[in-house]
């Protein structure tokens, strides 16, 4: 008997030149098929996280990810299968199958890998794929992580830390921040807020700016839409840290800033955290813009 849907996680990996870029594709001999890589998540295993190792245990190759593709649902048996997809530039082409459900590993041009893939909703990400700039660069926006009661609290409440829950969010947050590889950490000065982008600073060997501007006692609006203009003009790739209050602002100051895709709802839940994947386009007039917006939970 059906007991549930079936989460699983995969990639469109690619690596060259965009104009004319390679995907990897995989075959499995149990099932005669060429497919992308993506196998079922693990019990409590976050999306993202599920999405880096799958690719990675199914084609040996480390990857960033990109932006969101459509996700796929089919029937599997008597239960209904979801599989998430981005796209994922490889960081180096040396593929090794696993030998066990993977037994080759093929770098294709676009319209040849249509050509090879199997099943209709593979050439269909395909297509997804190149709807937008396969280049992008991240700005991710998160709000802290879970710190207990403000009103059990008898301090300062920038000096509020992370309660248990929160300080295994933030740890999961080390590990999902990882796929998208920031290296500008910038944080409101609240203690509960720094310390939600630490496990993810201290194992990259990053230091966490801290800005009074984004922080729900010294909120200066004015500072922090220079900031955010600042940060989405930056090529690098980029994490801000702040609070419930604020980040509704933040993210209405991109959507004004760069006219990109936007949606009304601006919260996100402790924890959560956005991504804003930009693309920059030379020669253009306005050359930085929002290809897509993605939130997510912890």
């Amino acid at each position: 008997m059906a007991t549930g849907m079936i989460r699983a996680a995969g990639a469109v990996v690619w690596r060259g030149n965009e104009d004319a870029p390679e995907v990897a594709l995989v075959h499995r001999p149990a099932y005669g098929d060429w497919s992308l890589p993506k196998g079922k998540l693990k019990r409590g295993e976050h999306v993202i996280v599920g999405a880096l190792r799958e690719v990675r245990e199914e084609t040996g190759l480390e990857v960033v990810l990109g932006r969101a593709l459509p996700p796929v649902h089919y029937m599997h048996g008597d239960r209904l299968k979801r599989v998430d997809y981005w796209l994922a530039r490889a960081l180096d082409d040396r593929v090794a199958a696993d030998g066990d459900e993977v037994d080759e590993v093929v770098w294709l041009p676009i319209e040849e890998a249509r050509r090879r893939l199997t099943y209709k909703w593979d050439r269909g990400l395909l297509h997804a794929a190149r709807a937008a700039p396969l280049s992008t660069t991240p700005l991710i926006l998160v709000r802290h992580a879970l710190a207990g009661s403000r009103q059990e609290w008898k301090g300062d409440d920038d000096l509020r830390p992370l309660d248990e829950r929160g300080r295994a969010q933030a740890e999961v947050l080390a590990t999902v921040l990882g796929a998208y590889r920031p290296t500008v950490l910038v944080s409101s000065h609240s203690r509960r807020c720094t310390q939600t982008l630490t496990p993810y600073a201290e194992r990259h060997g990053l230091e966490v700016r801290e800005e009074t501007a984004l922080s729900e006692s010294g909120y200066d609006p004015r500072r922090a839409e220079r900031l955010m203009r600042e940060l989405l003009a930056a090529p690098e790739p980029a994490v801000v840290c702040s609070h419930g209050k604020v980040l509704p602002e933040l993210l209405g100051m991109a959507g004004r800033a760069l006219r990109g895709v936007w949606t009304a709802d601006h919260t996100l839940p402790k924890g959560g955290f956005a991504v804003l994947h930009r693309a920059f386009l030379h020669g253009a007039t306005d050359p930085v813009h929002v290809v897509s917006l993605e939130r997510y939970t912890t």
